[in-house]
């Protein structure tokens, strides 16, 4: 058969295109292999509920956690691991004691309970509790310009409902638990209530960590509910002069033994680099911790299985760090950063769990170039977008694998629909029936997604 020039041109120019698609032909096949194996017979709900019914109230130093580090391994060692390794962290030892109590008492001697935790590492109450008299305040500044020597402070400045993303309004309100102790303890005050940060309105207190200066007593602090926290503001409108009755049992003890837990799959081309995904495994006490973040440690173990089921041997070497001690200290990532910096161990990519087990939308993603969001959307966006996967966000990534960052690595976490994680974000109601399994999976397939990508493009 003679080739007439208009047809040899034509059949050039359809073997350039071929050569140009088949690439992202191949991954659009892998992605599917993904998410099929992502979405089938999936046991990340399963072990979801193994976790947070064994071991809830994973807090640093308690004998859960420790189960958990146990049952992390075992985990792993069954669904097979190359390399497993149980590294070594100090983390600190703080428990609530018996149930604290916050009430307020009226100027004509009447008083009214209040829904509340103690704030995590307060100290306790002196024997008896304390009670003193309360001042609502609505900025850390109003300290400066107010009189709160001896008086309880009552931060009440709720999260912004303005804002579109909550974690934003969640980050802006945070300061007065976070630092309103210590700052008020520096101009006086003898005892802290804050406003639980959550745009739910509800009797469910939240608890989380607060900050102690070295320089300024450390005095106890609670946090209320919601309703709670309208009740107490809307008694001191009509009674100025109340008083609030704390009293919390908590203990500091010394530093105790925990472990992140580490297992990976090696790379084929290039062991000695590392894509990671993580989560961190322990809890607040005073919750089963499902959202925050059973889900991400399922999570991240899962991408390991979800490689080998969609039959991918990874190039590089792919990790799964579970941290521990994020809660209250963030030792685990410390230690895990400080490890890596001294074996020069190198990291295309860091990638976290940690916004809770709902609909993936994309990914945030940073570098100290500043352009690892803006490279991966033009890159692999129209590639990720049947999957719902259309936001890339520049940031820091999430709180465990920040620390890589500054070592010159690139890090990230995947972005879900937070609308409803500061409901249930450190309470009591972070148990498993708030987390829909398909919703779980889907996180799970977004990462292995981006994890995939990172392997065989790079960063």
């Amino acid at each position: 058969m003679r080739l007439t020039p208009l047809l040899l041109a034509t059949l050039t120019l359809a073997s350039g295109l071929c050569a140009q698609t088949s690439a992202p032909d191949a991954d659009a096949v892998m992605l599917r292999r993904i998410y099929d194996a992502a979405l089938t017979d999936s046991p990340a709900y399963s072990r979801l509920d193994e976790l947070v019914t064994k071991f809830p109230g994973r807090l640093s130093g308690s004998k859960k956690l420790e189960g958990a580090v146990l049952w992390a391994k075992g985990v792993l060692e069954k669904q097979g691991v190359d390399r497993l390794e149980l590294q070594p962290v100090m983390v600190p030892h703080w428990e609530r004691g018996a149930p604290e109590s916050v009430r307020f008492i009226g100027s004509d001697g009447k008083s009214a309970p209040l829904a509340a935790l103690a704030i995590g590492l307060s100290v306790p109450t002196p024997a008896g509790g304390l009670r003193a008299p309360v001042v609502e305040l609505h900025s850390l500044d109003e300290l400066k310009t107010t009189d709160v020597k001896g008086k309880i402070v009552f931060f009440n400045r709720p999260m912004r409902p303005q804002e579109v993303i909550p974690g934003l309004a969640y980050r802006d309100a945070g300061d007065q638990r976070n630092k309103g102790p210590a700052e008020a303890a520096r101009y006086g005050a003898v005892g802290v209530l804050t406003r639980s940060l959550t745009q739910a309105l509800d009797d469910v207190p939240h608890t989380g960590a607060t900050r102690y200066l070295p320089d300024v007593p450390r005095i106890p602090a609670a946090a209320l509910s919601t309703l709670a926290a309208n009740r107490l503001s809307a008694a001191l409108r009509a009674d100025p002069k109340l008083q609030a009755e704390l009293v919390i049992n908590s203990t500091s003890f010394a530093d105790a033994l925990s472990h992140n837990v580490i297992g990976e799959i090696r790379g084929v081309a290039h062991p000695e680099k590392i894509i990671l995904v993580g989560g961190h495994l322990d809890s607040w006490d005073a919750t089963p911790g499902a959202h925050d973040d059973g889900a991400g440690v399922v999570q991240s173990i899962d991408v390991l299985r979800i490689l080998r089921a969609a039959g991918y041997q990874p190039r590089h070497t792919i990790r799964c760090v579970l941290f521990t001690s994020e809660e209250n200290s963030l030792n685990g990532a410390k230690e895990y950063a400080r490890i890596v910096g001294e074996k020069k161990e190198v990291h295309l990519l860091a990638l976290e769990s940690d916004n809770g087990g709902f609909q993936p939308h994309g990914y945030q993603l940073g570098n100290t170039a500043g352009d690892a969001a803006a490279r991966a959307a033009a890159r692999w966006r129209a590639l990720l977008e049947p999957y719902r996967l259309a936001v890339f966000e520049h940031g820091t990534g999430g709180a465990d694998v920040e620390p890589l960052m500054a070592l010159g690595y690139t890090v990230g976490e995947i972005l879900p629909d937070s609308q409803r994680y500061s409901d249930y974000h450190h309470t009591a109601v972070d148990t498993l029936d708030k987390v829909n399994p398909r919703e779980l999976q889907l996180g799970a397939a977004a990462m292995a997604a981006l994890v995939y990508l990172y392997d065989q493009h790079g960063p």
